[in-house]
């Protein structure tokens, strides 16, 4: 078996962690409301989606915010994407 062959079958083995176990300290919810963050949708566009009211969504993701701490939505989004949520 070549080399090239072993490697693609190594990378497709590999599979992302589930977001519980890339963000444990985040609620369910708030694993949801990060991937869609990670989508570029703002909280409006998070609120009409799940239901909810904008106030609900800016306080969970102020909680994201803190748990990830980071400063803005911008780099918990970064976060998000660079662990694979999208």
């Amino acid at each position: 078996m070549t080399l090239s062959i072993r490697m693609a079958r190594y990378f497709a083995g590999i599979r992302p962690a589930p977001a519980s176990e890339l963000f444990p300290t985040l609620t369910e919810r708030e694993r949801e409301i990060l991937g869609l963050i990670a989508q570029y949708l703002g909280n409006a566009d998070i609120a009409q989606r799940l239901t909810l009211s904008e106030k609900t969504i800016r306080n969970h993701v102020s909680n994201i915010l803190d748990k990830l701490q980071v400063a803005d939505r911008v780099q918990a989004m970064i976060k998000a994407r660079e662990a694979g949520l999208r």
